[in-house]
């Protein structure tokens, strides 16, 4: 208590402060009054702020916010702020000059609030899937320094980094605080708060962000029907979830484009190439595409695969068929020679081991696919082996009448040439007088024919040969009539050795 005792002409009169300023601590924004108050004074009273006057007596015109307030016949001099602002954080002093009386210094200590909170790339944080999410939230402007907490699903979220920035007016602060979470630690569509406080706003200020994890699409091709026949309408159905939304769908067949279709749905009737080229759907958001593709399950008939093909070995050789089917379900194949129901073989694979002669013929690939279809296809067996030229032991003929030689000749290759021969005549194929040579192939091999009309008796006289030729190889069968009795002549035939043949060669 500060006091001072004024001497009058009548009596001493003691002056003191019955009420001094105090320090306060107050919010921004809010009124305060320092008080003061002087017993049996009637002097000026000043008010010191940080060591300067605001103004004489009662006169604040300079600070249009002060007021001093109260009774001054009594002494009360109480200075009011209205709006306290950060100005006003200071020392003030209540001064009674002609006393030399100065109060207590008293500290105001004006708070601020922080700013509303703000979270870098708010109100939504995009971020694609499998990246980290990092987040940064501003307070600024407050004092004292706001502190920084971080919420999601009403629990604090520990592990951020905080900095603090001291403004140019060296009171008020700015803080930055930030989140590291990682991809397995957050979830599209999750809120996440930043809440700052300080003893200006004890319950604090606080501002969310949406996660929303980008991703490209995830797609599901559905195909029905399964299983279907081959000829029948199939639906396929691009389903995708994507963020951001999808922007495009294109499908195609074994890599080919289908331009026609741009849905998310693609019917088409499907046929056995839908089994082993498959369809794919690709599905565009900005962020890339996906691409998903499925073969469909179509039964079909059995397809020729590898196509076998006919052989001519040597005898003796081993026969190597192969042949290959495709359909769909699992399909049967068969080997068999044609006209023989013994089945041959089951595989892929027929082979016929040191073929004869009698192997050779037509050999039947068949394939079969139960309640669906079957196919086959035909090869030949040719088999390369020393030729034959034969003849029947006797043909007869009428004098008179026409008569005939019959040469049969089997030859792999086939002969190049066959020629019918007597005294100076070579006859190959027409007719020379009364000789007419005819040729024929069969399965079994070639037989010529020499018809000789109005049979004589010279006929019976005469050698006739039957030559076949392949290349520089010549083989001469060598035939003559035999008389049996007088209306009928015969013929008579004997195979010549190679050493013969060739004599006889044409």
């Amino acid at each position: 208590m500060f006091y001072v005792v004024q001497l009058s002409s009548s009596n001493w009169v003691e002056t003191m402060f019955s009420q001094q300023p105090q320090d306060l601590v107050v919010v921004a924004g809010q009124p305060v009054t320092l008080p003061c108050s002087l017993s049996s004074y009637h002097g000026v009273v000043l008010w010191i702020k940080d060591g300067l006057a605001l103004g004489v007596g009662r006169d604040l015109s300079g600070y249009p916010r002060y007021t001093v307030i109260g009774d001054h016949s009594s002494g009360e001099h109480h200075l009011r702020i209205q709006r306290v602002e950060l100005t006003d954080d200071a020392v003030f002093e209540c001064q009674a000059i002609q006393a030399a009386l100065r109060s207590r210094p008293a500290r105001l200590t004006v708070l601020v609030p922080p700013e509303d909170p703000v979270i870098s790339g708010g109100p939504v944080v995009s971020l694609r899937a499998g990246d980290p999410l990092n987040l940064t939230c501003h307070a600024n402007n407050a004092k004292p320094a706001a502190s920084i907490v971080w919420i999601r699903n009403g629990e604090v979220l520990n592990g951020a980094m905080y900095s603090k920035t001291l403004l140019r007016d060296g009171k008020r602060e700015s803080t930055v605080s930030t989140l590291y979470l990682s991809p397995s630690n957050i979830e599209t569509g999750q809120q996440i708060i930043c809440k700052a406080s300080n003893k200006a706003i004890p319950n604090g200020k606080q501002t969310s962000v949406t996660i929303d994890i980008q991703h490209l699409p995830l797609v599901n091709l559905s195909v029905e029907p399964q299983p279907i026949l081959e000829g029948n309408l199939v639906k396929f159905h691009c389903s995708a979830k994507a963020n951001p939304p999808v922007t495009l769908y294109r499908w195609a067949k074994g890599g080919s484009i289908i331009k026609e279709v741009s849905g998310d749905t693609y019917e088409v009737i499907v046929d056995h190439s839908f089994f082993t080229e498959p369809v794919s759907c690709e599905v565009t958001n900005p962020l890339g595409s996906t691409n998903i593709s499925r073969n469909v399950d179509v039964y079909f008939g059995p397809r020729m695969a590898a196509e076998p093909q006919s052989l001519q070995v040597d005898l003796g050789s081993d026969a190597v068929f192969n042949c290959a089917w495709t359909g769909n379900p699992s399909l049967t194949i068969v080997w068999m020679k044609r006209g023989s129901g013994v089945v041959l073989s089951n595989e892929n694979i027929l082979t016929l081991k040191a073929v004869r002669q009698e192997d050779a013929g037509k050999y039947v690939c068949r394939a079969v696919v139960p309640r669906v279809g079957a196919g086959e296809k035909e090869v030949s067996l040719t088999v390369n082996g020393p030729p034959t030229i034969s003849s029947t032991q006797t043909q007869q003929a009428l004098h008179g009448e026409k008569g005939q030689i019959k040469c049969f000749i089997r030859s792999t290759p086939p002969p190049d040439r066959i020629a019918w021969s007597w005294k100076e005549t070579v006859l190959e194929s027409g007719t020379s007088g009364r000789y007419t040579v005819e040729t024929v192939s069969t399965e079994e091999g070639v037989i010529s024919t020499l018809t000789m009309s109005n049979i004589v008796p010279a006929d019976f006289q005469t050698i006739y040969n039957c030559t076949k030729s392949n290349g520089t190889l010549v083989n001469v069968l060598h035939i003559n009539f035999s008389f049996r009795h007088k209306s009928n002549f015969s013929l008579s035939s004997e195979l010549l050795t190679l050493n013969t043949l060739y004599k006889y060669a044409v």
